[in-house]
């Protein structure tokens, strides 16, 4: 064989080289993408059902957010409308003591009157008269 023939032969074997570099890379990507492609897909849809998923429980959430602020909201409201009613009650009361002291020292006069101011005998009076002594 001459030099120029060991040339050719020599280019032939690289080309050849890279044409079956080039099959086995071709070959091999197809068999990946075939293993893959249904692997891929399916954690797609998973990617997509969970990405649904999270906007539902924002909607949700922001929703119930919502809920809890009319409901402290409320509470508060609530809460104002008791203290307010304690007030009352305890202005109702504080006049009802003061009305009552006024008949309640009429009541202790005219008793002691009858029995002659003494309070330990008017009590006794009272008893008395309740036992039907």
């Amino acid at each position: 064989m001459n030099p120029a023939q060991l040339k050719l032969l020599a280019a032939a074997a690289v080309a050849l080289f890279f044409i079956a570099l080039g099959l086995g890379g071709s070959a091999g990507y197809w068999l990946t993408a075939r293993h893959y492609r249904p692997v891929v897909a399916e954690a797609q849809k998973q990617a997509n059902q969970a990405g649904e998923a999270l906007a539902g429980c924002k909607i949700t959430a922001g929703s119930l957010e919502g809920q809890v602020g009319e409901q402290n909201l409320t509470i508060q409201s609530l809460v104002a409308e008791a203290q307010n009613r304690e007030a009352s009650a305890k202005a109702a009361g504080a006049r009802a003591r003061q009305d009552a002291e006024v008949d309640y020292q009429a009541a202790n006069r005219i008793q002691r009157e009858r029995t002659g101011g003494d309070p330990a005998a008017t009590a006794a009076a009272v008893i008395d008269q309740e036992l039907g002594l």
